[in-house]
């Protein structure tokens, strides 16, 4: 049986940390009866010997994570957000990554007992391509921009390191355990054709957990990590550093998945009602918060009218500099007016020159690649037919005409082999959230 390698099955991360308490604190009841602790009522905690607020420094099974790695970390987390960052929230990020650094270590640490190595040339390896994605043919440019932000390459390698190590461990102590039948998959490809034309979304999540000690804690963190995202922060970014979901390494990406998959009535409405590109959370659901992005949708087994290949005719003109509002006015209702007189795309060069506009073709433009705003306006032309004028004064005021229509034709769905690889990698999913549960559980860590 073909398994593909779970890129997705990569180290899960660390969850929010706990508010910073305040130093005096006063009861909100009394003690019960009987209580053999016999606490008072009304107390003061004297300095702030808060076991929640820890100097962010860790000793993980004899491990050490230093304060700088914390900070070179948190730098990479800094300039993915491009957020301004309150001195709390500073301090609620650190706490974060110092989790995550400790995950990350007990998983290399795992690997190695199991005697699985990570050898450095891999490592290199992965950081040059990373490196190769992002400058190209400057091999020096990810370690001056590294430096710049207050992080540093052994920093990066580290993180890759992790996933590697956590990858490889999977694939050897959990991946092979992992049986689905194949009366399993035709049982979910029979369901899935009898689904055909309903709608499938593809999600971005990310999981915080929470019990009933910290969850009022986490949900706070949730909501700061909303507020950042709402304000231009890299969802990617943050799902990869902060999820638990093992959709962490690829940037919180669910990929498709009808709303069933979610086997939860709360958030199947949830999602029913959002629309691409919508950010909805942080959301309360049985073992913590879940916070998602609605990165598109479309219908199961079907065509999506957005893939047709247009031929389009773009009809334009400028304003001059110091053009009045009146002037303008009038010049966008003579162009109006002119557009009208076109008939059709053999006409457009001509009728165009005729009323001071200038026209530009494109013949291999898909429609999803057009602004929102614009996509079921052009969708729903006739060859020949144009869009309402749109623009400014400052950008110029357009038209599209269109000129030729190629639909993309109905796909037949997943093989039966892609379908397979599905439900096991969803299996393997949540055996590795529990190995890393059982991993924090069995740790020895010491907070300095």
């Amino acid at each position: 049986m073909t398994r593909k390698i779970f890129s997705t099955c990569l180290a899960s991360f660390a969850a929010i940390a706990t508010v910073l308490a305040p130093v005096s604190v006063a009861a909100q009841a009394t003690a019960p009866m009987g209580d053999p602790l016999a606490l008072p009522s009304d107390l003061t905690i004297f300095g702030k010997d808060d076991p929640n607020v820890r100097t962010a420094t860790a000793i993980v099974n004899g491990h050490v994570i230093t304060g700088t790695d914390v900070e070179q970390r948190l730098a990479l987390l800094l300039a993915a957000s491009q957020n301004e960052v309150s001195a709390e929230e500073m301090q609620q990020l650190r706490m974060q990554v110092l989790r995550n650094l400790i995950d990350e270590t007990l998983q290399i640490q795992e690997a190695k007992a199991q005697e699985i190595e990570v050898q450095q040339p891999e490592i290199d390896q992965a950081f040059a391509r990373v490196a190769a994605q992002n400058f190209g043919d400057n091999p020096d440019g990810m370690n001056k921009y590294l430096a710049s932000i207050g992080s540093s390459v052994g920093s990066l390698k580290r993180q890759i390191e992790g996933e590697l190590a956590w990858q490889r461990l999977l694939s050897r102590n959990v991946v092979p355990f992992v049986n689905v039948s194949e009366e399993e998959v035709r049982d979910v490809m029979k369901r899935l054709e009898e689904s055909r034309g309903t709608e499938e979304y593809r999600l971005g999540e990310i999981f915080l957990s929470a019990n009933s000690e910290n969850a009022e804690s986490v949900g706070q963190n949730a909501v700061r990590i909303v507020e950042q995202l709402r304000q231009g922060g890299s969802f990617l970014a943050y799902a990869r550093q902060f999820s638990e979901a093992t959709t962490a390494a690829t940037g919180g990406d669910l990929g498709w998945i009808r709303l069933p998959q979610l086997r939860s009535p709360q958030l199947e409405e949830i999602v029913r009602g959002m629309e691409p590109g919508q950010l909805v959370g942080p959301v309360e659901i049985p073992g913590g918060f879940w916070i998602v992005y609605l990165i598109d949708k479309r219908q199961v087994l079907m065509a999506d009218p957005r893939d047709a290949v247009l031929s389009l005719k773009q009809i334009s003109i400028e304003f001059p500099a110091g053009v009045t509002q009146e002037q303008a006015t009038q010049r966008v209702q003579n162009f109006t007016a002119g557009v009208q007189t076109i008939r059709g795309c053999g006409d457009a060069e001509t009728a165009a020159a005729r009323i001071g506009a200038s026209v530009v073709t494109n013949d291999q433009i898909r429609a999803r690649s057009l602004p929102d705003q614009l996509q079921t306006l052009v969708l729903n032309l006739q060859v020949g037919q144009t869009t309402p004028p749109f623009g400014s004064v400052e950008e110029g005021v357009r038209v599209l005409m269109l000129c030729g229509r190629d639909d993309p034709v109905a796909q037949g769905g997943p093989s039966f082999d892609q379908m397979m690889s599905e439900i096991e990698d969803e299996r393997v999913s949540k055996r590795a959230q529990r190995y890393l549960r059982d991993l924090r559980n069995d740790a020895y860590i010491e907070y300095n």
